[in-house]
């Protein structure tokens, strides 16, 4: 049987293409575009996962959160447009096991769908971990899901510095004084230049997977 996946979103559009994604996945989706009954629906339901939009009409998404943790462990990913909510959903108190900023890629939420299902169920394994990304700074060498790739040294200190912080997320002056050292004046668009050419290798190996996340108006930052 499928594993039932609940999309609340209340862009009609957004959510109908989340549930084409989903379901290519091989996932049964259902949508909801207001808050009000989600809760209930999830009680009678039990899905094995919840996307979660922050902005709905009536019952907004944090308070639906809140909600569900009172009687359910079932994995939550929140959506959210409002970049000054990333440190709330961060931290534990809202009981959210993920979050994506908006404008995000419907592959890339399918990937995090995926990791999170993964941990949740306890299926992690040796064979998962060749999804990570490795690096070993002496040899100046990253491998993604088991293949080397080819970064420039400029492109590798980058990599390096969200690496060894995961989940932080870096705004671009912070990623420049980790990558020039001189103090040289570059344009900001600089790193941003870096960073698609970087996403640019990892999907030609894995279009399904990118540990490199963009965050909408601040920067960016390495998720596992």
């Amino acid at each position: 049987m499928k594993q039932q996946v609940l999309i609340v979103e209340d862009e009609v559009k957004l959510a109908d293409l989340l549930a084409d994604y989903i379901e290519h996945a091989g996932y049964c989706p259902t949508t909801m575009y207001t808050g009000d009954q989600v809760v209930t629906w999830v009680q009678d339901n039990q899905p094995a996962m919840v996307l979660l939009d922050l902005m709905l009409p009536g019952i907004d998404g944090l308070e639906i959160c809140k909600a569900i943790r009172q009687f359910s462990n079932v994995p939550i990913i929140m959506l959210t447009a409002r970049v000054e909510e990333i440190d709330r959903l961060l931290g534990l108190e809202l009981g959210a096991d993920d979050y994506m900023c908006k404008p995000y890629s419907p592959r890339e939420v399918v990937a995090r769908v995926k990791a999170v299902l993964r941990r949740s169920q306890g299926l992690e394994s040796p064979a998962t971990d060749a999804a990570l990304l490795h690096l070993q700074p002496d040899a100046f060498k990253a491998t993604f899901c088991g293949q080397e790739v080819s970064l420039t040294a400029i492109e590798f200190k980058l990599v390096h510095a969200m690496v060894t912080q995961p989940e932080r997320v870096f705004n671009r002056q912070q990623l420049m004084a980790e990558i020039y050292d001189d103090h040289r004046i570059v344009s900001d668009r600089t790193v941003d230049s870096h960073i698609k050419k970087i996403r640019k290798k990892f999907e030609l190996i894995n279009q399904d997977y990118q540990p490199i996340q963009s965050i909408y108006g601040v920067g960016y930052c390495y998720r596992a």
